[in-house]
């Protein structure tokens, strides 16, 4: 803690030193090119501890985890203490178990195996995950993608799942005596989220498989959540709803366009705050900015009309830098600064919905990789996303490319 304490303290000092030096050196409103240079190292020292901050907080949730107990003293007799298992089908004890050996399993499984598992035996011969692996999985990812973790996320049993969306909202009218009521009534939509399948093939030693002090479930939790969490939260920005989730940025059916660019190269204080009151008021309350890294750095100059810049670095631990007061968020899949991108989101990412197909599904590939030594594992899940109402999301949009 107290690391991270003095990680963040070198930050800010580091920032008041970028501020200083900006207000102490522009020349009409702009940087020297040497000056640039200076003021670069500056901000690549905040970026570099910025990250260093990130990696130590990593590292003390891990501290934090191994140095939990692994066991707990017997207290009663051993023969006096043994539960009764109430839960049924995949998310038994009895399941969990025959799971996890079928999955180190070198030569097949036995009948008393297989029988356990048979509970949970999907449509492509593949075994589902045990309930509460399925919920570590789903948690994981949630810590991959800025997005899975402010939308609305929910499961559904089967492949379509329709949503009730109010298109248009109605109004009241003033009336004459004896007048008509005009209509007033909400219309109403519907969006249909679907089951797009997502997976990889996991790839692990025989050594590690034969080895019991290797955490396996931890491993297949890890790999799983970077690889599926990166790839879902791309397509949950940028898809085009092809076999895949239609993104918040994707022409049709994603965000409303709140601001275009006068330029294609760089973006205004002005253009921020026109950004901000683009997004209507109900929807600002829960907003956060998601955009690209490179587009941070390009905002972190930008001042108001009142000299105060609006970026503002995060002193505490857990807190957020924010931008205009508002949360910000980076995802690598938002696109950078160029002609007719889209690069910076600001909304409430509640109404971009999430629908999980219940079951991760694991098989296991015993030849595919034998002459490596490796045992293979096919992991997939199914997935789909919307955004329900596309004016709860705003989106800056960068000039296009001049025309010849």
């Amino acid at each position: 803690m107290s690391k991270i304490n003095e990680l963040r303290a070198q930050r800010a000092k580091a920032w008041e030193r970028a501020q200083a030096f900006l207000t102490a050196n522009r020349e009409n409103g702009m940087l020297s090119e040497d000056n640039v240079k200076a003021y670069e190292v500056i901000e690549q020292e905040i970026v570099n501890l910025g990250h260093e901050i990130e990696r130590q907080e990593r590292l003390d949730a891990m501290e934090r985890e191994m140095a939990a107990p692994v066991s707990t003293p017997i207290t009663e007799k051993p023969e006096n203490n043994k539960k009764v298992d109430t839960k049924k089908g995949i998310a038994s004890d009895a399941y969990k178990s025959a799971f996890w050996n079928q999955v180190r399993s070198k030569n097949g499984v036995s009948y008393e195996v297989k029988n356990a598992l048979s509970e949970g035996v999907d449509s492509e011969g593949g075994y589902l995950v045990p309930d509460e692996f399925e919920d570590t999985l789903v948690d994981a990812m949630k810590e991959e993608s800025p997005i899975r973790e402010l939308a609305h996320v929910f499961t559904t049993s089967n492949g379509i799942h329709k949503i009730p969306v109010v298109r248009t909202k109605g109004n009241a009218n003033w009336i004459d005596e004896g007048g008509v009521y005009g209509d007033g009534d909400d219309v109403f939509g519907q969006e249909q989220i679907d089951a797009h399948k997502i997976g990889t093939i996991i790839k692990v030693s025989e050594e590690l498989l034969n080895d019991s002090a290797f955490d396996l479930e931890k491993y297949f939790q890890d790999e799983f959540a970077r690889r599926i969490g990166a790839k879902e939260e791309e397509a949950f920005i940028v898809g085009d709803g092809n076999k895949k989730p239609t993104g918040i940025l994707h022409t049709t059916g994603g965000a409303d366009i709140g601001v275009t660019a006068a330029s294609d190269k760089a973006i205004t204080a002005d253009e921020i705050i026109d950004l901000y009151y683009s997004l209507k008021a109900p929807y600002r309350k829960n907003a956060v900015w998601i955009l690209n890294d490179s587009t941070v750095r390009a905002i972190r100059k930008l001042k108001d009309s009142n000299g105060q810049y609006l970026w503002q670095p995060a002193l505490h631990e857990g807190e957020h830098e924010t931008l205009m007061g508002k949360k910000i968020m980076t995802s690598p899949y938002v696109p950078e600064i160029g002609a007719g991108q889209k690069v910076i989101m600001f909304g409430d990412i509640s109404f971009y919905w999430i629908g999980d197909r219940q079951g991760i599904t694991f098989k296991r590939l015993n030849e595919r990789y034998a002459d490596y030594g490796q045992v293979g594992f096919l992991a997939s899940k199914r997935v789909d996303g919307k955004l329900v109402l596309p004016e709860a999301i705003k989106v800056l949009q960068m000039k296009g490319a001049a025309t010849a």
